[in-house]
């Protein structure tokens, strides 16, 4: 075959045609899987952050979305028939050393908090990652605590949230997300749903 403008534009073209081709039946094999362990993930991460107890609705179902800052914030209300015993909250944050993360931070029906999980983070291993560790200084801090009865900064700056060595950055987004996710409760129960 001739070297010619024709050939390769004809030749690009059909390797631009079975490249895109290939990339599309990934797409379409993975995109199931992919949602299903997106699925089972939020769910665990529900079952560990809500009130133990029982939970007589589904709270992927009545989730609402609210945005704050220009970020979509998952508020997962947990239901029984005395009313609203918790929330789970997806909340995340820009303020990470690494750049953004998800938590997920579960709330009980007196706002205190009862649990957090990291979901997602690019967080320094060995440093910032240790806010997804069980009892880090973070969680502790948080735990069993009403968001509104504390200072939200870390100790270092005159606050009531101790921060993980060498990781002040991490510490600060951390917070962040959890007042996030509490304010997005709060914006909620301004717009109806109320703890009853």
């Amino acid at each position: 075959m001739k070297s010619s403008l024709k050939n390769m534009v004809l030749t690009l073209l059909i390797i631009t045609l079975v490249s895109s081709t290939a990339v599309g039946l990934v797409y379409l094999i993975t995109e199931g899987p992919i949602a299903e362990a997106k699925s089972n993930k939020t769910t665990g991460a529900l079952s560990k952050v809500l009130p133990a107890g029982e939970i007589t609705n589904d709270p992927t179902a009545d989730k609402s979305v609210i945005t704050l800052d220009g970020m979509d914030i998952v508020v997962y209300p947990a239901l029984n028939d005395d009313g609203v015993v918790g929330y789970a909250v997806e909340s995340s944050t820009k303020m990470g050393f690494s750049g953004s993360f998800k938590l997920m931070v579960g709330f009980n029906g007196d706002m205190e908090v009862v649990n957090i999980e990291v979901l997602q983070h690019a967080e320094t291993p060995g440093l910032g990652s240790k806010m997804g560790d069980p009892n880090n200084v973070l969680l502790v801090s948080f735990k069993g605590n009403n968001p509104a009865n504390m200072k939200l900064s870390v100790t270092k700056d005159g606050g009531d949230v101790d921060a993980i060595t060498a990781s002040t950055i991490t510490s600060v987004a951390y917070i962040d997300a959890v007042k996030r996710a509490y304010d997005a409760v709060l914006s909620l129960n301004e717009g109806g749903l109320k703890n009853e």
